[in-house]
């Protein structure tokens, strides 16, 4: 997962393989996987928050996101959440565009939420989406 997470995000700072697998020693948190990509989140009580998707490079722009978004969501429905937040860099364009098509509402924004590699401040948008 951490190779993974560097090569989708390039320009932030990677997650390494402790802290994720610390994240999923939580019983609390679970991800979706694929052969390209995973997503990754934590439910309490019945909301869920998307900690993170990330598909391989080459791989990205043909569903595989969409595909980890919906088991991510059929998953978090199964251990009783009924709704469903994620922060996303305003940067990332893709990101959003999956979010909205998926049915994801703009609730809020964290300025100079996200760091670049470069050192550049990115604001984040809350979103959120109610799962049926």
């Amino acid at each position: 997962m951490a190779t993974i997470y560097a090569a989708a995000f390039p320009n932030s700072r990677p997650w390494s393989s402790a802290e994720i697998s610390d994240i999923l020693a939580s019983p609390l948190s679970f991800s979706v996987t694929s052969d390209v990509g995973f997503a990754l989140g934590r439910v309490i009580l019945d909301e869920v928050e998307l900690l993170t998707i990330a598909v391989q490079p080459d791989h990205q722009g043909c569903g595989k996101g969409q595909r980890l978004l919906a088991d991510f969501e059929i998953e978090s429905i199964r251990r009783g959440a009924s709704l469903c937040f994620l922060e996303v860099a305003q940067d990332n364009l893709v990101a959003l565009a999956l979010y909205d098509a998926c049915g994801y509402e703009f609730c809020g924004e964290r300025p100079g939420y996200y760091s670049k590699s470069d050192g550049t401040q990115i604001a984040a948008s809350l979103m959120k989406k109610a799962l049926n």
